[in-house]
């Protein structure tokens, strides 16, 4: 099983505000689509709330939602820890997608990071977390675009770690 983050991160590390992304990048939400379709996906429960109601749970993906306040909903998975997320995951590469400490927890068991980095600063009050050893990842992919909507710059970068604790991989 492998285990990505997907998540889309100013140049200050800035994720969210007010349960909203600060900027509208239509790419990334199409490269969010494609990614993680046919994945189960593992969220926070101020993630999964974030989402538009029409579109949660989020189709064609199994939701599990991370939280020890939310009640069972139909169409979701509600794991209580990172053991019981991987578990709903059956198997299959799961992508997290967020918030900050999800992407926490899960950033020491990670295989891969999907990032959409943002080229512009912005305010917010979530961020993707700073901890991360650089070192331990390897920029395997990496295309420049600029957003139609807004004329925001952003990359598109995949890391795979080089190495997480029980095997090196060699790419």
């Amino acid at each position: 099983m492998k285990i990505t983050l997907i998540a889309a991160v100013s140049e200050n590390n800035i994720i969210g505000i007010n349960g909203r992304l600060p900027w509208d990048i239509p790419e990334d939400r199409k490269r969010f689509r494609e990614l993680t379709l046919e994945h189960p996906v593992i969220m926070g429960r101020k993630t999964y709330d974030s989402i538009p109601k029409e579109f949660r749970p989020l189709p064609k993906r199994k939701n599990i939602v991370m939280s020890n306040s939310l009640n069972p909903t139909e169409g979701i998975y509600l794991a209580r820890n990172i053991e019981e997320a991987i578990e709903f995951a059956e198997g299959k590469d799961p992508y997290v997608i967020g918030g900050s400490k999800i992407y926490k927890l899960f950033l020491p068991v990670a295989d891969e990071l999907e990032i959409t980095r943002v080229h512009r600063n912005y305010d917010g009050d979530s961020s993707f977390p700073s901890e991360i050893e650089w070192n331990e990842w390897k920029l395997i992919d990496e295309k420049e675009g600029v957003s139609n909507n807004e004329n925001i710059p952003y990359s598109f970068l995949t890391y795979k770690r080089l190495f997480n604790g029980k095997r090196m991989i060699n790419e």
